[in-house]
């Protein structure tokens, strides 16, 4: 992983497929309700295959990645958001998706989940994700070996400064602690209907201290 101006860049450390697909340009409409908003939710693996015995033995933990896509969701979601329609994707489609997330059953779970309340397929939701993931950049501080206690503050200044257009409140942080240690365990970005950055909702709330632990990879 090469390190370019302080950053990385989410489809550097993954590998990601460039498309020029967003949201906005996804024809096919499904449902009668637009979707306002969505939230992508990020998982910090190190700090979450410590903290879950359980998760330990999943791909992402075994094969060391230091993060990973969780889903993208819409930011209102509806009592019931479940569809039977198809999870399967092209082979070459689903490689790329593999290399955010890594496990195909917790995919097609997630697919399921979501899929009766989005504007669209399987593939063009999956084609969403890669999307947004491939102009999301990290700071380097995240994937790093060794852990790093960091102010809150600081890590959300790295990103605003290396994505243009995420607004202070665009990004929320997630912490749970182990041993008397706060460690982050997920980050939410929130995008509205076009893919564009957009402050969260008020239900999406910070639930980290000042100050938190980077879990460093293996």
């Amino acid at each position: 992983m090469n390190k370019v101006c302080g950053q990385k860049r989410l489809k550097d450390y993954f590998l990601l497929f460039m498309g020029n697909i967003m949201l906005c340009m996804i024809a096919s409409s499904i449902h009668a309700n637009p979707v306002s908003g969505y939230v992508m939710e990020i998982q910090m693996t190190p700090a979450v295959c410590l903290l879950d015995v359980e998760k330990m033995k999943k791909r992402e933990c075994l094969e060391g990645y230091a993060l990973n896509i969780l889903g993208l969701y819409p930011e209102v979601r509806t009592a019931n958001c479940r569809t039977n329609t198809s999870a399967t994707l092209a082979p070459i489609q689903a490689k790329v998706v593999a290399s955010v997330m890594p496990n195909e059953f917790v995919r097609e779970n997630l697919w399921r989940s979501v899929g009766g309340c989005v504007p669209m397929n399987a593939s063009q939701y999956f084609r969403a994700v890669i999307n947004l993931a491939d102009k999301l950049n990290i700071p380097v501080v995240m994937t790093r070996q060794e852990s790093t206690l960091i102010q809150q503050n600081m890590l959300r200044t790295m990103f605003l400064k290396l994505n243009a257009g995420l607004p202070e409140r665009g990004i929320s942080f997630q912490c749970r602690s182990h041993k008397n240690v706060s460690y982050l365990t997920h980050i939410k970005i929130c995008y509205d209907a076009n893919g564009k950055y957009k402050n969260c909702p008020e239900i999406i709330e910070n639930q980290c201290q000042k100050s938190f632990v980077i879990k460093g990879t293996y």
